[in-house]
């Protein structure tokens, strides 16, 4: 059977069989499983630490604020944690008033809730019994029961009452059986507050031990990082604390305009659950409106209190929420339901609460220690895989629609051209590597192909212009979202590529320039995106496939009208004698036409020897310089009559 594999194809590699994991594996692992075991052990020491952490985060401004006026750092510490204990133990005192007048009013409510239950069932239960009495009446006469005839007893003697009577308790007791259920969250407090001011207090100590531990190989990179990211962490935190309890604030102020007792319950009581994820909001609503149809005697509390949630939630949510802190918070939906059961399986109702800033957290040092990447990996929102590698993994799986949708995302903040060279021409080289490993099978390296061509059709009515700038956005969630141009990807240095209209009219002709493709199975494809930009600034193009150049087909290489030759390959391993060879038969055809080596790799700008040993007139690693190179050579022939000569 006669080889079908494309010239440079290595032959299918073998699949190894699966190995037994090894010792890294089975030690992550285990590390893995130590870790949640002493989450859930040491949960009782480390849930006021982690809250401790998080109430640091929140103080920090305020700290900050007190020290600019000159209050010392422990006077500014202590200050801030006072005015939080201050308000906490206001909130207590509200709350257990607000929570004593519902107590004693909860039976006043209870039998208009029972007549609105038994409304309710006698609307569908008792309708659906009497339509099934009458199907069994029309089917079969039921019989009556039989009276049963209960046998006489004897007179018996009543019952003797007896009473047994506690003795009162002293103030003592009383103060004791008061206190003991507040014992535990005081203590719990408590060790929060102090944690809290050693915290805020050694924060520069703790600091520099961090970096000892995660950064000390790079100490100016990871001492910038961890100082931005504690601060804006802060300012995030800071804000999501202000909205929630100006969400809790307005519900509150509603519930008392509509007349539902103990507004300020619940109002506080949907702020503290609207740090739930998802299911926060609609559980705070619940409660207030099962309460207004218990005290309303009609139905129109209980419709006006979920009219009030149905309208200012999706406000906060869609309008205040995004104008704050962006429209991410940089974790994935998955990872904040994950989350969300992960840390309240682990720390039960406080963990369910913390569970988004904990996890926010996490989040923050995957992205600034490299060897907490994973959990950037596992949990953020931003793409596993580098637009490089998507672009090579959706042509791989011949699916052009989907690498249309990721350029469109990318060009709304970087040129065509430095898309196709930062994400197309590498994406490509990653697919040339494969094939010359012998991964790709010819049906994988034909989809490729069709996905580039398809890809560039499509983005063909595009402009090569570079886009205004993006807006500033303001401190919070993008401290952690990245936008999808800036994912792993070279910031875009605008440059000036020429207009059509500086062209001149012998240079937009069809085929004034000859993208000749390489020797490798993905040169042909470059040459596509390489025509394409060039048509864009007005410099006809035309691409030349390499079977066309060999040695049996170069006599007879349509080139009339070429001023310029440009070669493509993808990527050049090794001596470059096969693209030398190539040029040396181009120059036989096309005597005194200038040629431009293009070598899409982008990894280092070429060296003297390379140009010399290919005598080419420039050896380029972008389509971007390829152009350049063109528009160069073009208004050369435009002002002295020819191009410059080649070099001998």
């Amino acid at each position: 059977m006669p080889d079908t594999r494309p010239p440079g194809m290595a032959p299918p590699a073998k699949v190894a069989p699966v190995e037994a994991p090894d010792t890294r594996s089975l030690t992550t692992l285990a590390g893995a499983v130590v870790v949640v075991a002493g989450l859930y052990l040491g949960r009782e020491v480390l849930i006021p630490v982690t809250l401790a952490i998080l109430l640091s985060l929140v103080l920090a401004p305020l700290v900050r604020l007190l020290r600019r006026a000159r209050l010392g750092r422990v006077g500014s510490v202590i200050l801030a944690v006072l005015a939080a204990l201050g308000v906490l133990v206001a909130t207590g005192i509200v709350l257990g008033a607000q929570l004593a007048e519902l107590a004693q009013s909860l039976p006043l409510y209870q039998h208009s809730l029972q007549r609105k239950v038994e409304t309710l069932r006698q609307m569908t239960v008792g309708r659906l019994g009497e339509v099934l009495e009458r199907f069994a009446g029309e089917v079969g006469r039921v019989p009556s029961a039989v009276p049963q005839v209960m046998p006489q007893r004897g007179a018996e003697l009543p019952p003797l009452r007896v009473e047994v009577q506690e003795p009162a308790l002293t103030p003592a007791q009383m103060a004791a059986n008061l206190l003991s259920p507040l014992a535990g969250p005081l203590a719990q407090t408590g060790i929060v507050l102090v944690v809290t001011v050693f915290i805020l207090v050694q924060r520069e100590d703790l600091r520099d031990r961090l970096i000892r531990l995660f950064g000390s190989t790079d100490l100016h990179r990871t001492t910038v990082a961890m100082d931005d990211a504690a601060y804006r962490l802060s300012r995030f935190f800071l804000a999501q604390l202000s909205i929630n309890l100006g969400f809790g604030a307005v519900i509150a102020a509603g519930l008392l305009l509509i007349g539902l007792p103990s507004p300020l319950l619940w109002g506080l009581l949907a702020a503290l659950l609207r740090f739930v994820p998802y299911v926060g909001a609609i559980l705070g609503a619940l409660l207030p409106i099962g309460l207004a149809a218990a005290v309303d005697p009609g139905w129109s509390m209980a419709l006006w209190t979920a009219l009030l949630f149905l309208v200012i939630e999706p406000l906060i949510a869609h309008v205040v929420e995004p104008l704050a802190y962006g429209h991410s918070t940089g974790m994935s939906p998955v990872s904040v339901v994950v989350a969300a059961i992960f840390w309240s399986w682990i720390w039960g109702p406080i963990g369910l609460i913390i569970s988004t800033p904990l996890t926010l957290c996490l989040v923050v040092l995957g992205r600034h220690v490299d060897r907490l990447e994973f959990l950037d990996v596992l949990l953020g929102d931003r793409p596993a895989l580098t637009p490089v590698e998507n672009f090579y993994q959706r042509a791989l799986a011949g699916d052009p629609d989907e690498v249309q949708e990721q350029a469109e995302l990318l060009l709304r903040e970087r040129s065509l051209c430095s898309y196709y060279d930062e994400v197309a021409l590498k994406g490509l080289a990653l697919a040339a590597s494969d094939v010359r490993r012998g991964l790709v099978t010819p049906d994988q390296l034909l989809r490729i192909r069709e996905t580039v061509q398809e890809m560039a059709e499509g983005l063909g009515e595009l402009a090569d212009v570079d886009p205004p700038p993006a807006s500033e956005e303001g401190d919070g969630a993008r401290i952690l979202r990245l936008s999808p141009a800036e994912q792993r990807l070279p910031a875009s240095v605008p440059v000036r590529l020429p207009e059509p209209g500086e062209i001149p009219p012998a240079w937009r002709a069809a085929g004034a320039v000859l993208c000749v493709a390489g020797r490798g199975p993905l040169d042909e494809s470059s040459a596509l995106l390489l025509a394409q930009i060039l048509g864009k600034h007005g410099i006809g193009a035309r691409v030349v496939p390499h079977a066309a150049v060999s040695r049996r087909e170069i006599g007879r290489l349509d080139a009339a009208g070429a001023l310029m030759v440009c070669v493509c390959v993808v990527q050049m391993p090794g001596a470059p004698s096969h693209l030398r060879y190539l040029m040396r038969r181009l120059r036989q055809v096309l005597p005194g036409t200038p040629m431009v080596a293009g070598i899409w790799t982008g990894e280092a700008a070429p060296g003297e020897k390379l140009q010399e040993s290919l005598e080419a007139h420039r050896v380029v690693r972008t389509l971007r310089e390829a152009v350049l190179a063109c528009a160069e050579v073009a208004m050369a022939d435009a002002g002295n009559g020819s191009p410059p000569p080649a070099p001998a």
